[in-house]
């Protein structure tokens, strides 16, 4: 029996935190790409959704490791307030102040599609386009930043590798593709007015298949890097590779959460791609793949925290 230092409000910490950094990174970037956030349609309405969705996540994982920080002892409630205090080159602070600046401006990205008909032109689009340029930025930081939290930790050998940093930016992406996706089949149209699948779908489809593809090759990487190692590191690696988490790892995540979810975008994505016919996909597929993806997210964030705890001492 492992004693567990971090547990589910680190996890989920994580978690949303990830998803909704690339939610934020995700829509400003479609934003910029849709002639810099200058013309309608396909891209600002998906730019839309992703700003709305963003800040909340985000928030709310904040919120629990504030809870986590803190305590119920009277003169305690705020000691998280101590990690803005000392500004220095440690994750820790770095990380701390990326995180509420991205909250900050994560809030006037979403306040500038708050309107009833926000379109590109109207009297928000100057804050609109200043703010999706920091949304990348601060997207990209925040996702990095727990990676590189947990990777600057030599005493925890899961962690220290260079290549959980990019890990976590690519499943934070590929997560917040997923909600975005989610958002806009479940409170979005599904179809145009002609009948057919919206536009919207294919290309977020296409997009998360490509983050899914990065991410095996990542996870790839990240397990060669740790055999290769001589020592602890190695050693730790092998809680996936037999030890107590294999299953989780390898069926949760890696089959449920990224071959299923890809196995299923490509049958309706090839047809589309390779022979241009009318991309199909039913409501519910749309649905399964991105709760897939979002726990497959979940999953690699609780494997690696707790891999990284019963694998190394406890002290951290």
């Amino acid at each position: 029996m492992h004693e567990l230092t971090w547990g589910l409000p680190v996890i989920l910490y994580l978690f949303l935190g990830g998803l909704g950094a690339g939610a934020g990174a995700v829509s400003a970037s479609v934003l910029l790409r849709s002639g810099g956030g200058d013309q309608a349609g396909l891209g600002f309405k998906i730019a839309r959704c992703g700003a709305l969705i963003a800040p909340i996540p985000v928030i709310l994982g904040t919120g629990l490791i504030v809870l986590e920080l803190g305590t119920f002892e009277a003169g305690n409630w705020f000691r998280f307030i101590n990690l803005f205090k000392v500004i220095n080159l440690s994750p820790m602070s770095i990380g701390s102040w990326v995180l509420g600046l991205f909250i900050m401006v994560s809030l006037v990205y979403a306040y500038t599609f708050l309107k009833a008909d926000p379109h590109p032109g109207d009297d928000r689009h100057q804050l609109r386009k200043l703010s999706a340029w920091a949304m990348v930025v601060l997207g990209v930081g925040v996702a990095l930043y727990t990676g590189i939290l947990l990777g600057a930790m030599p005493a925890r050998p899961f962690w220290n590798s260079p290549i959980l940093a990019m890990l976590f930016l690519v499943s934070a992406l590929s997560t917040g593709v997923a909600v975005i996706l989610l958002g806009r089949s479940v409170f979005g149209k599904h179809v145009d007015e002609n009948g057919n699948v919206s536009s919207d779908a294919y290309l977020l489809a296409s997009s998360d298949m490509l983050l899914i593809g990065f991410e095996i090759l990542v996870i790839f990487l990240f397990i060669m890097y740790s055999h290769l190692t001589i020592g602890s590191v190695k050693v730790a690696i092998g809680v996936i590779l037999g030890g107590e988490l294999t299953v989780l790892f390898w069926f949760g995540f890696v089959f449920l959460g990224l071959l299923l979810p890809i196995l299923i975008e490509l049958k309706y994505v090839i047809p589309t791609l390779l022979f241009q016919k009318q991309y199909e996909i039913p409501r519910s597929m749309e649905v399964l793949v991105s709760v897939l993806v979002l726990i497959g997210g979940f999953l690699l964030r609780y494997v690696v925290v707790i891999a990284g705890q019963i694998t190394g001492p406890i002290g951290i």
